[in-house]
């Protein structure tokens, strides 16, 4: 299954993606404008974020594949960061707009229409995301992407509200009470919201260089721990990560009667064992004398 996802490259994904939102903006739109329902308005709404969000971020992970330039010497990973973002920030708005939409008809109840062929278009069209969205979030993981993770968790969002919009018609249909539709519309909003809010959270974290994962810290360490003999010991070790590459700073000290040469070697097996132990990691080793100390960043500020 592995060797599946990691053929299925974000682009890719991302284009399905987006042949995904058109063809669920038209089987929501066709539900709304059947029923009437303004809960499925507001899930034809999303899917229009979808679609957006999706063409956003097929363009910001066609950046990020690019090579290193003058420029940008350590890359363009960061430019997925501003996918999530703005999956983000229209997830919010999108909120906002059902909100808005629903409270009207909390206060002017209306009645639905054809209900049943209104709930099996939005039915099927959840279907389409939530197989889709399964499978960007697997990969995202495989090719270590939060614009496929972004996308993946914004049609999972979408999948949530047709079911609480589903719900919602349904109970309409059973009780008859027609306030029902916009009360589920605000409480789907409320839950899309929370989940916007996260991604935008994610994304301004990922741009302020948010060090690795405490686990991908810890097989760092342990690796180096396996080097550090003969007097060789490690410190100063700083971790970030952008987009899909990571990166790691740190001192080696080795004795001052080794040769430049000897002490090279070793650091290049580290680096090795280091890239090998964390995929997509990027290492750069300073080499010191055991008995020098290197000023830290803030004490160099300081300074």
């Amino acid at each position: 299954m592995t060797d599946v996802l990691a053929r299925l490259t974000p682009r890719r994904l991302l284009q399905a993606s987006i042949a995904v939102a058109l063809v669920t903006i038209v089987l929501k739109t066709a539900a709304w404008w059947i029923t009437g329902s303004v809960g499925l308005l507001s899930d034809a709404l999303e899917s229009l974020v979808n679609l957006a969000g999706a063409t956003f971020g097929l363009l910001m992970v066609t950046i990020a594949a690019r090579p290193a330039d003058d420029d940008h010497p350590y890359g363009h990973h960061k430019a997925e960061y501003f996918s999530s973002g703005f999956e983000g920030v229209l997830i919010v708005v999108a909120a906002i707009a059902i909100v808005w939409a629903a409270a009207g008809r909390l206060q002017a109840p209306q009645p639905l229409e054809q209900v049943g062929l209104g709930l099996w278009l939005s039915i099927l069209s959840s279907v389409f995301n939530g197989v889709l969205a399964w499978v960007m979030l697997r990969a995202s993981r495989v090719h270590r992407s939060i614009a496929l993770e972004g996308d993946a968790r914004h049609l999972f969002t979408d999948v949530w509200t047709s079911i609480g919009v589903v719900v919602g018609i349904a109970l309409v249909g059973i009780t008859g009470w027609l306030w029902l539709d916009p009360a589920i519309a605000i409480l789907v909003a409320l839950n899309i919201l929370r989940e916007g809010t996260r991604l935008v959270w994610r994304a301004a974290q990922g741009l302020m260089d948010e060090a690795l994962d405490p686990e991908l810290q810890s097989t760092i360490e342990r690796t180096l721990a396996a080097f550090a003999r003969d007097a060789v010991r490690f410190d100063h070790i700083t971790t970030r990560k952008a987009g899909q590459r990571r990166f790691a700073d740190l001192h080696m000290h080795a004795p001052a009667g080794w040769s430049l040469g000897r002490a090279a070697v070793l650091r290049g097996e580290v680096e090795q064992a280091l890239m090998a132990a964390v995929p997509g990691l990027r290492v750069t080793i300073q080499l010191l004398p055991t008995d020098v100390e290197a000023l830290s960043v803030e004490e160099k500020d300081a300074t």
